[in-house]
């Protein structure tokens, strides 16, 4: 018998709790139902948001920074402007400085080239004269000087100048002769 009470306790319990379930359950229904909108009745709009004026502080402040990027707009498109005037400018000088590099480079070949033939002309003479003559000549020219021609001259004539010169400038012009191309790199 106190088996049976115990069950019927349990049976009791689980009555209440089960219908406290339900009590709850129909209370948060009604309250899904009351939101869900009617759907026979047409959906009005929302009425637009209307908005507030702005302080009068605040639209001032706007138009003096829009007028202030104005401003600094027109100020870049004429330095825009300025830049491209400077560099059409630019490109017009160096096309006249290519154009004036390229004559000078044909004046100083031409000037080059009436220059060596001036020079060969030159070692010519000097190898057509009598060695003691020449010798005589080349004594009284600047070493160096010296040194350029007899290096232009053929061998035979070249060693004839220098025999028939003193020895101290015979020798001073082999030394430059001999060290004119030491220092030019091997590789």
């Amino acid at each position: 018998m106190s088996r049976r009470r115990g069950l019927g306790a349990l049976v009791i319990l689980a009555l209440f709790m089960g219908s406290a379930g339900a009590l709850r359950l129909g209370a948060g229904v009604s309250t899904a139902l009351a939101r869900v909108p009617d759907q026979s009745a047409p959906a009005m709009p929302p009425a637009p948001a209307i908005c507030p004026e702005p302080p009068a502080a605040l639209a001032e402040a706007l138009r003096q920074r829009e007028a202030e990027v104005e401003m600094q707009e027109a100020a870049l498109a004429e330095r825009l402007a300025a830049l491209d005037l400077a560099n059409a400018a630019i490109d017009r000088r160096m096309e006249d400085l290519q154009q004036a590099e390229s004559k000078l480079s044909e004046t100083l070949a031409v000037a080059d080239g009436a220059s060596e033939k001036d020079l060969s002309r030159l070692t010519s003479v000097y190898e057509a004269m009598r060695p003691k003559d020449a010798a005589a000549l080349f004594t009284a020219m600047d070493t160096d000087f010296a040194a350029g021609f007899i290096g232009r001259m053929r061998p035979e004539a070249a060693g004839a100048v220098l025999a028939g010169m003193p020895s101290e400038n015979a020798y001073a012009i082999s030394l430059l002769l001999a060290g004119r191309n030491a220092l030019v790199p091997k590789e």
